[in-house]
């Protein structure tokens, strides 16, 4: 069984934050254009060729952990090492949950397409 990954976060010009045993969702969508043919049959699908990706992390915290991250969801856009592919991008910091009496934390970061 694992112990999570560890994920890194910073603001645009901050130092990185390290928050160790995340779990990490990730949903990836396709963009695509639907053209509808008004004569004809049905439409087509076309695929724009491009991706966008959401990530869902959720763990423990401590407070002062929490107040930092608290510190970066304030900034708005931020950057965000990917821990699957290790590579580092923009994202908006769209969502933020801490539960103080059990340090749950859940947070909701939406690719920036650079």
């Amino acid at each position: 069984m694992s112990d999570g990954l560890s994920c890194f976060i910073r603001s645009l010009d901050g130092d990185w934050l390290q928050l160790d045993g995340c779990t990490v969702a990730i949903e990836i969508r396709r963009r695509f254009q639907r053209e509808i043919a008004r004569d004809g049959e049905g439409d087509d699908l076309i695929d724009q060729g491009s991706e966008s990706m959401e990530f869902a992390l959720s763990g423990r915290m401590d407070l002062s952990t929490y107040l930092k991250a608290q510190t970066i969801f304030r900034s708005g856009t931020c950057w965000f090492i990917d821990p699957f592919e290790e590579q580092e991008i923009k994202v908006c910091f769209a969502r933020i949950r801490y539960n103080s009496d059990s340090n749950d934390f859940e947070f909701q970061l939406i690719e920036d397409v650079v």
